[in-house]
């Protein structure tokens, strides 16, 4: 594998203050968050593939708004249809028990479901992914033609060499420094096997910060708040580069 299945880590993290200006309707029976740029357009969008926190965590939210000032129409689906796992679980949460119902049999029809939407009756053109930790897996999962056009993942997990291996599209990748999931050597495989491919790619590295950082770091504290920050900001120049037309 590129990177370990999920752990503790997965989960920990620091509630964020703001108000999110997006709505949840429905994809069939899939609740899903939108945010429109402010022209309301649709050609450029961007699907959020969420941690285990999912679709209403506020962060994740004010993540997607974010995305959505920068130009971009955000689709973030439920991947879990209700089924989250708790900011901070308590420790006799089973999360290895918790991913058996959670696993790409399950995941990737909700995935297919949205993304057939967003190329249809929702209009986008081209389609940027994003993946933090869980959803890393399944950016490269659906980084193929006909389904999305780029890739940025921050601290992935659970993704397997094959699927790695299987992207036809461009990947940025935001890592910690500190990472159970993601450590050096499953980086240094990782760059090994984009190393091979006929793929644009971007691995950065942020010191001071651990698993979770781009959506769950703790912004009062100086260095983390500026690694989320630039891991943001990587994510937009790429999509920016390779997404926009």
């Amino acid at each position: 594998m590129t990177s370990h299945p999920p752990a503790a880590c997965c989960t920990v993290g620091v509630k964020h203050e703001g108000t999110a200006v997006g709505e949840i309707k429905n994809i069939g029976d899939i609740s899903t968050y939108f945010s429109y740029p402010k022209d309301r357009s649709t050609h450029n969008a961007i699907l959020i593939i969420t941690d285990v926190i999912g679709h209403e965590f506020l962060n994740a939210q004010l993540i997607a708004d974010q995305f959505a000032a920068n130009g971009y129409f955000v689709v973030m689906p439920d991947l879990f249809y209700g089924d989250t796992v708790p900011l901070n679980r308590p420790p006799d949460f089973n999360l290895m028990g918790w991913l058996q119902n959670h696993l790409p049999t399950h995941v990737d029809p909700i995935i297919e479901t949205v993304l057939k939407e967003m190329r249809g009756p929702l209009g986008c053109k081209r389609i940027g992914g994003v993946g933090y930790c869980f959803g890393g897996k399944y950016v490269c999962r659906f980084l193929k033609e006909g389904r999305l056009d780029a890739g940025y993942t921050a601290h992935p997990s659970f993704v397997e060499r094959e699927e790695l291996e299987g992207i036809m599209g461009p990947l940025s990748i935001s890592a910690a420094e500190t990472d159970q999931i993601f450590p050096a050597a499953k980086r240094h495989e990782t760059e090994e096997i984009l190393l091979k491919m006929n793929v644009p790619y971007q691995i950065n590295l942020f010191s001071d910060v651990q698993h979770g950082f781009a959506v769950r770091t703790d912004i009062s504290k100086k260095r983390e708040k500026f690694a989320k920050e630039q891991a943001f900001l990587q994510a937009v120049a790429w999509f920016d580069e390779y997404v926009k037309a």
